[in-house]
């Protein structure tokens, strides 16, 4: 069984990743209702992507019979005043949610659970690369904020679905 100092915070975490499920369905909303499908949708991916995450750690709670809590979360921040905002706001949330997954790295080796280490170095990995996909993006959206038709086109040309990563944890549910 997973040490329960752990199992405690990563069930903190679900509720974080279900908060950044949430924010990303208003980023997307927000980018659909300035009718930029592009940037839409790749929120909307982001959306399911945070999703999934609370449901991998779903899985290796189940996994490792500790309890499950699905935490309530708070509302998301819903109104933006221009293109860039949305974009700051999701950087800011991805520096916080790696500082978070960092923090539950350092509990699992202070806990000496071994398994629970070896289950966050996926996200370690996923963090560096929402953090550098969010920094890109931000800089392309704030040197293109008066051309909306260069945004989207940044975007579907170099925010495409990649392919699955076979590494990653499995998922409750999926």
């Amino acid at each position: 069984m997973a040490a329960p100092r752990f199992t405690d915070q990563l069930n903190v975490q679900i509720g974080n990743e279900f908060a950044a499920h949430n924010q990303y369905l208003a980023c997307a909303v927000h980018y659909d209702a300035l009718t930029m499908p592009q940037l839409a949708a790749f929120f909307y991916g982001q959306a399911l992507e945070e999703r999934l995450h609370a449901m991998m750690m779903v899985q290796y709670l189940l996994d490792t019979d500790a309890p499950v809590q699905i935490p309530g979360v708070e509302a998301p921040v819903s109104a933006f005043e221009d293109v860039v905002a949305p974009i700051a706001l999701a950087l800011e949330q991805e520096k916080r949610v790696t500082e978070q997954i960092n923090g539950l790295l350092r509990i699992a080796r202070e806990e000496n659970d071994f398994a629970s280490e070896q289950f966050m170095q996926w996200f370690i990995k996923e963090q560096v690369e929402e953090v550098a996909t969010m920094n890109d993006l931000l800089a392309v959206v704030t040197r293109s904020k008066d051309d909306i038709n260069a945004i989207e086109d940044w975007v579907a040309r170099e925010q495409g679905a990649g392919d699955a990563d076979p590494t990653a944890p499995p998922a409750a549910g999926a």
